[in-house]
């Protein structure tokens, strides 16, 4: 009977550490259509530098999988490696969160072909970059006729169309904040604030940072965020 409960201890012990294990594992999957060799790497940012965590060569097959330990759910990046060139063209950022991860692209389209799914943070990442771009679209567009104006001495011009650039930051810098406490229970939140709006007034980054739950605050941007602003706020009583 004792030698019984002592195996039935070890078994759940193992459970549940396969179950923690399981809590943190990445498993991503994908297929890059036309590709016949290369090397990917799958990397995230340490400090200001692009890491590998791991490294798949593509030799006649190209399906590809990767299992990787996630602590928290992070912004990786799967850099396809041609042997050419080290272009950003290159470069897929999405959004890792454990679970299954399935990226489907194609060699001449990389980037523009790349499709992600089984992840809800990179999901949520995906619709704020659609809005996101519409404030980049106009800025360029304020930026094209603002040297037309500039070029013909239009001052005038000029002075208003520096107003509505003003504005349209404004409207971008409040989208990413609302967007990011809309989707406070998820990692995407501290992210945008720190990759997006970081140099915005402390107050809103405070606000974002107070109303994440405890599993967003603990998780990677979540503890990078809380430090941030206490960072600011430290330096703002000097």
């Amino acid at each position: 009977m004792k030698k019984s409960i002592i195996a039935f201890a070890a078994i759940a012990l193992l459970a549940s550490c396969d179950k923690k294990e399981s809590a943190d594992s990445l498993h991503i999957t994908g297929n890059i259509k036309g590709l016949k060799n290369g090397t990917l790497y799958i990397q995230h940012i340490v400090d200001t530098s692009l890491v590998a965590i791991d490294t798949i060569k593509i030799d006649g097959n190209s399906s590809f999988e990767s299992n990787i330990d996630l602590k928290s759910p992070e912004m990786l990046y799967l850099f396809l490696d041609r042997g050419v060139t080290n272009s950003l063209d290159n470069n897929i950022l999405f959004f890792a969160e454990p679970g299954t991860i399935n990226i489907e692209t194609t060699l001449d389209n990389y980037l523009s072909s790349a499709k992600i799914t089984g992840s809800k943070n990179h999901e949520l990442y995906e619709d704020y970059k659609k809005i996101n771009a519409r404030f980049t679209d106009e800025n360029l567009s304020m930026l094209e006729a603002k040297f037309k104006a500039m070029k013909r001495q239009d001052q005038k011009a000029v002075d208003s169309i520096n107003a509505k650039q003003e504005s349209n930051i404004k409207r971008k810098y409040l989208f990413a904040t609302n967007f990011a406490l809309n989707n406070k229970d998820h990692e995407i939140a501290p992210y945008i604030a720190l990759a997006e709006i970081y140099d915005i007034n402390v107050k809103f980054l405070d606000t974002i940072q107070k109303s994440m739950p405890p599993k967003v605050a603990q998780s990677l941007y979540g503890k990078k965020l809380t430090k941030y602003v206490a960072d600011i706020k430290k330096q703002e009583q000097k």
